[in-house]
């Protein structure tokens, strides 16, 4: 009896963290909260946050990245989008398995395969911000516009640590390799087709 309590009021704690989920996420540790804080931004890039150093090209650069940007900098990219996707669940979310992260892959030709692509992520809190400007950030409808189509997508730079292991640039030639680089923009904050 005791043990089905604690799942009880585990399950209810978990649904009230779902429900309002701070910026921190569900991290649990002081660096892991730091990261997620990052993942979790809220506010725009100012055009002086932008590292005009940072392009398609740069970011699909073969070798090891881990070092090559900063976090705090902001980047505009154009290329094709060759797939949208739903994110894992994950801490930034609460564990969320509804409110998740959309995945979208931007590549230097239309067919290529992610492993050759750069990940932008559209965060629940942003898509949230497109609804109510009026936009619809939905994966659907992100799918429907963009893959295939020639984009330029921009916001906040991240190395996502989680990622490095099945990256292209830092874990050459692993058959699980899914992504080019650890590196995204992330949260994603505008988009637009260019073609």
């Amino acid at each position: 009896m005791l043990l089905l309590s604690a799942a009880v009021v585990a399950a209810a704690a978990l649904a009230v963290l779902q429900s309002n989920c701070p910026v921190e996420g569900g991290a649990l540790s002081t660096q892991m909260r730091a990261f997620v804080r990052l993942k979790n931004r809220t506010h725009l890039p100012r055009p002086e946050d932008f590292d005009p150093r940072v392009t398609l090209d740069a970011l699909l650069l073969p070798g090891d990245d881990r070092g090559r940007w900063s976090e705090a900098r902001a980047a505009t990219v154009e290329g094709y989008v060759v797939g949208v996707a739903t994110g894992g669940i994950e801490a930034a979310n609460c564990y969320s398995v509804t409110r998740r992260d959309t995945h979208v892959y931007v590549a230097r030709r239309p067919d290529a395969p992610t492993s050759e692509a750069v990940v932008a992520e559209v965060t629940p809190r942003v898509r949230e911000w497109a609804t109510l400007a009026g936009d619809d950030w939905s994966e659907e409808s992100l799918r429907r516009r963009l893959v295939g189509r020639r984009c330029r997508v921009e916001g906040w730079l991240l190395y996502d640590t989680e990622h490095d292991g099945e990256s292209e640039n830092t874990a050459p030639g692993r058959a699980l390799n899914w992504r080019a680089t650890a590196w995204e923009i992330h949260p994603l904050t505008r988009v637009e087709v260019l073609e």
